[in-house]
């Protein structure tokens, strides 16, 4: 049986982390490990986890850092896990009983394969709705800039990667940054390795009020290095002409909270795409510092 490591990346999310183990105990494949690490929270996360750890019903693993962002407790967790897949569970989400069965059954028939880098399924509301477009699909191996782009497969998606691809393609750390966005390592991902993509959710979500989702703009504007590397790798990328347009005005956009060079920034980018992107984008950063001040 294929081991999986279950990983949730914590930050003060104790009231939060309870949901997700019960659905992790009640899971139909056994044959996993729950590793969480833990981001320098400084709530009663240790002393829940602990509780979860005497009970025995899973095996945990539990580490505690420095607060550093989600991409660095990634970074971290990739490190230390033990198995062949990487499954990332936000903290305030949670599984369906049959999630990991159906992550393995379906990474079964493709593990033999050296060009794929794992599995992915789909999001879902807690209320069955899938996050994204309800686009149906069958089973297709795509990378992560094709079923975007090609698929169009829209909304975030539940990917599980191989571990040693998360090694291979570790996020990048910032100094002095909290925040680098996943998509600009599921695109590196991408240069090598191809996902088996289905069609039926493994994950159940909702967006909270603190969670990242709700507040990305500020938190892009206070990561910029990160948020510009996205996206001027994006943008050269096989896309279309619009796509790779909106991916230079978001690096202008972002840019500008940046204090790197003009001369180091517009070596990143299109010169030619710049000359549109950069003044929209610079009327979209008047806005975001408007709205986010």
């Amino acid at each position: 049986m294929i081991k999986i490591t279950v990983f949730t990346p914590t930050f003060n999310r104790a009231y939060r982390l309870t949901e997700l183990y019960d659905s992790l105990w009640k899971q139909s494949y056994a044959n996993f490990e729950w590793l969480v690490v833990d981001d320098g929270s400084t709530d009663n996360t240790e002393e829940l986890i602990a509780g979860f750890k005497n009970e025995n019903r899973i095996p945990i693993r539990y580490f505690i850092q420095k607060n550093g962002g989600k991409h660095v407790a990634i970074n971290k967790g990739a490190r230390e896990a033990e198995g062949e897949l990487f499954f990332i569970a936000d903290s305030d989400d949670i599984l369906p009983e049959n999630a990991l069965e159906k992550v393995a059954a379906y990474y079964e028939t493709v593990k033999g394969n050296p060009q794929i880098g794992g599995v992915s399924g789909r999001k879902a509301y807690y209320d069955g709705k899938l996050v994204g477009n309800n686009k149906a699909f069958s089973p297709v191996v795509a990378d992560a800039v094709e079923i975007r782009y090609e698929h169009k497969i829209q909304g975030d998606l539940a990917e599980v990667f191989k571990t040693q691809a998360l090694r291979e393609f570790p996020f990048p750390e910032y100094e002095n940054e909290k925040f680098c966005p996943e998509v600009l390592i599921w695109n590196r991902i991408s240069s090598k390795y191809k996902l088996l993509y289905f069609d039926e959710p493994i994950y159940l979500c909702e967006y909270l009020e603190d969670g990242l989702t709700a507040k990305i703009v500020k938190i892009r504007m206070n990561s910029p290095l990160a948020t510009m590397d996205t996206y001027a790798e994006l943008e050269k990328k096989n896309i279309s002409l619009s796509h790779k347009l909106r991916a230079n005005i978001n690096f202008w956009r972002f840019s500008f909270n940046s204090k790197l060079g003009f001369s180091k920034k517009i070596s990143s980018v299109s010169f030619l795409l710049t000359l549109f992107g950069l003044p929209i984008g610079f009327a979209m950063f008047l806005r975001d510092k408007k709205n986010n001040s």
